[in-house]
């Protein structure tokens, strides 16, 4: 029988987000939108509706509508490599759409890409911390897994040197997370760059957990987005991504694989029948809506707004309380890690502290340790996401300082 460990940080959400009167600053979406609000984000008038009422709701395109998959490969494709690449090259040209399986959620499409290629005497290696699923599937199929440890020294960016030591002769993959949840944290292209030569050399697949991009919100001075790993020229590249963080529709579960390797989207589209057989037409269609030109520009420019007003509110609150909080602020994505300690010396007891606080406040957060740390890391650190909407995390922040004044403040 297959063991796999409980997801901690899905069964902490699951216990605790509808508690009444709940200020949830745990959840990981950019703050949610409905379809009326797709509608009036749209910049083109004249595009058809996102729901069309006339057409017969059968199974649809199991691996999603060529539209959907179109929409998506152009969103990949953004910031492809260089403006000299050859665009004759399947490796630099345009992704095409059918190197897309679209999947319920960017959940559905990791475990299936896990589920493909990955079981007994294969190893991987994941950076961490990240979502836990990352880790936890491939050994759960039967595959060693080497952690890449994320430091705070390098502000949780991957260094490449690690990989020496952590690869094996039977490496099948390497996987990333960018931008990173809980860090909240940026891989560079640079780095992406140097990881890709790297597994290239050893014909080792890399694969990219994307469900936060393109959230690149408040990189430093000098630094631009990083692209797709899809678009650095290598064909053993996957990336996944969805809906629901970046573009605030994780009610409508639409996911996605894409890779440049037939291959790998064959193998993946095969274990696909066996499960879900294909996403439902009208999550399809608001997804397709959502990703057009006219509303997916201003969608994404509220997101990034809210991203910058919620991370600086965010960050005066932990300049307030530095005393008994401190973080490594996070350059993109929605979650940031902040630790709190007792009078600034002893780390809280972050499971007991999440609860507490919650009791005392209505203020939702997730804890660190047994959802990011493997309950042996990242002690005394919360997970909070911050990109929901602005009231509610002032609301939230307010609250919360009381709490600190009165419990860990000496």
């Amino acid at each position: 029988m297959v063991k796999i460990q409980p997801f901690e940080v899905e069964q902490w959400m699951n216990r605790l987000e509808n508690t009444p009167g709940v200020l949830n600053i745990a959840e990981t979406c950019a703050a949610s939108v409905s379809i009326k609000d797709l509608v009036q984000l749209c910049t083109d008038k004249d595009l058809p509706s996102p729901l069309s009422t006339s057409k017969k709701l059968t199974y649809g395109a199991i691996t999603g509508s060529e539209m959907l998959r179109q929409r998506v490969a152009s969103l990949l494709d953004r910031g492809l490599s260089s403006p000299q690449a050859d665009a004759t090259s399947p490796l630099t040209s345009p992704l095409p759409a059918e190197n897309i399986i679209i999947t319920q959620g960017a959940i559905a499409a990791n475990f299936l890409l896990f589920y493909t290629l990955v079981g007994p005497g294969d190893h991987v290696v994941c950076v961490y911390p990240t979502y836990q699923q990352l880790y936890a599937v491939p050994e759960s199929l039967g595959a060693e897994v080497s952690l890449w440890e994320l430091t705070k020294e390098n502000h949780y960016v991957p260094d490449v040197k690690d990989l020496e030591s952590l690869v094996k002769e039977n490496t099948k993959m390497i996987v990333l997370n960018n931008p990173n949840n809980p860090m909240g944290s940026t891989t560079p292209k640079s780095v992406l760059e140097d990881i890709i030569s790297f597994a290239k050399e050893r014909d080792i697949i890399v694969f990219a957990d994307e469900v936060y991009n393109p959230l690149y919100h408040s990189l430093p001075d000098g630094q631009t987005a990083p692209p797709s790993i899809l678009t650095l020229g290598y064909k053993k590249a996957v990336a996944t991504g969805s809906m629901s963080k970046a573009f605030s529709l994780a009610g409508i579960r639409i996911g996605w694989v894409a890779s440049r390797d037939e291959s790998i989207i064959e193998a993946v589209a095969h274990a696909r029948d066996y499960t879900t057989i294909s996403v439902s037409q009208l999550d399809d269609q608001v997804a397709s809506y959502a990703l057009s030109e006219p509303v997916l520009g201003p969608l994404l420019e509220r997101n990034m707004n809210l991203a910058r007003t919620n991370l600086e509110i965010l960050s005066k609150f932990v300049e307030k309380y530095h005393s008994v909080c401190s973080w490594v602020k996070p350059t993109a994505g929605t979650t940031a890690l902040v630790q709190f300690s007792k009078g600034g010396l002893v780390p809280v007891h972050d499971p007991n502290f999440v609860l507490d606080v919650l009791d005392k406040t209505k203020v939702l957060f997730m804890p660190a340790s047994p959802c990011f740390g493997l309950a042996r890391d990242f002690k005394g650190f919360v997970r909070i996401g911050y990109v929901c909407e602005t009231e509610v995390l002032k609301e939230a922040l307010e609250v919360l300082g009381g709490y600190l004044e009165k419990f860990l403040l000496e």
